[in-house]
């Protein structure tokens, strides 16, 4: 089934350019550096959204009516109701999980959609296919929804870093289909890339999502059975309170990606990042390699 997925997201893929920010980049080499983490959408791929859960009312309708159709159901309803009944959906999810005490929750995609095409089949509003995958219906509303493309000079810096020694890993509020992008847009699996499994966190797996910190101590964890300290990682991210502020208070240093004004988070107004300032700000992503040369 990856295959068909990879085949979905290639198919509705375009190249997009990263937009222009107002930030200067800041740069200064980070001594024994051993290890990268990277968040994944604004930085290591173009977000067409900014990020995943960011689009407008209109764009939303219409990958919902496009994902439905591609996958043999008509919708019969208006697609305002079916948008406003996939986001209750995931606020209902949200809220039971915050009841269970986590604080930032992070929903299955594959059970919401499972229960918003339940939801408006009994409601008369849509009329389902024969042995429909909610899985496909994700993947085809998110290429929809959420178009992404490479970050410029990725590949080049992944090869760098790999071709240095250093560990690399990944920190990301993401879904199953996160993992497919690697191979559908770049030159082999994140595995390949250079990306260790034991390093891989994704909120979809964990239930939780960032800012928790939970997915910095975990990566943390694994750094320190391979005898990596947290100040011998390096975290690379495009919002000040999702990405900087908790790898920092784990100790370990950080860059802030500004790259494309699509998905830079500086978070101005944020008491939570008072006071919290990056390593060092990058401009464009091979500069990282300047960093941690």
């Amino acid at each position: 089934m990856t295959t068909a997925f990879q085949d979905i997201i290639r198919s509705h893929s375009v190249p997009l350019e990263p937009r222009a920010t107002a930030a200067a980049a800041e740069l200064r080499v980070l001594d024994g550096v051993r290890a990268v983490l990277f968040d994944v959408y604004g930085t290591l791929f173009i977000s067409a959204s900014g990020e995943v859960g960011l689009a407008t009312v209109e764009a939303e309708e219409a990958a919902l009516v496009g994902a439905l159709d591609a996958v043999g159901v008509r919708l019969a309803g208006d697609p305002k109701d079916a948008i406003r009944c996939l986001h209750d959906v995931i606020g209902e999810h949200h809220a039971r999980d915050r009841a269970a005490g986590i604080q930032y929750p992070e929903v299955n995609i594959v059970q919401v959609w499972q229960d918003v095409l339940e939801r408006l089949g009994s409601g008369g509003q849509c009329e389902a296919a024969d042995n429909l995958d909610p899985a496909m219906l994700a993947v085809h509303f998110e290429v929809r929804h959420n178009p992404v493309w490479p970050m410029p000079g990725v590949q080049s810096l992944l090869d760098y870093l790999r071709q240095a020694g250093r560990q690399l890993g990944i920190v990301s509020n993401a879904q199953f289909f996160t993992v497919e992008l690697f191979p559908a847009l770049l030159a082999g699996t994140a595995a390949e890339l250079g990306f260790d499994s034991d390093l891989q966190f994704f909120s979809y797996q964990m239930g939780q999502a960032k800012p928790g910190i939970e997915f910095f101590r975990l990566a943390a964890e694994s750094f320190a059975s391979r005898r990596i300290s947290p100040h011998e990682v390096v975290l690379v991210g495009n919002d000040m309170l999702n990405d900087i502020m908790p790898a920092q208070q784990l100790g370990m240093r950080t860059a802030l990606f500004a790259g494309d004004a699509r998905s830079l988070r500086l978070r101005l107004e944020d008491p939570r990042v008072e006071g919290v300032q990056p390593d060092v700000v990058l401009t464009e992503l091979i500069h990282l390699s300047e960093c941690v040369r």
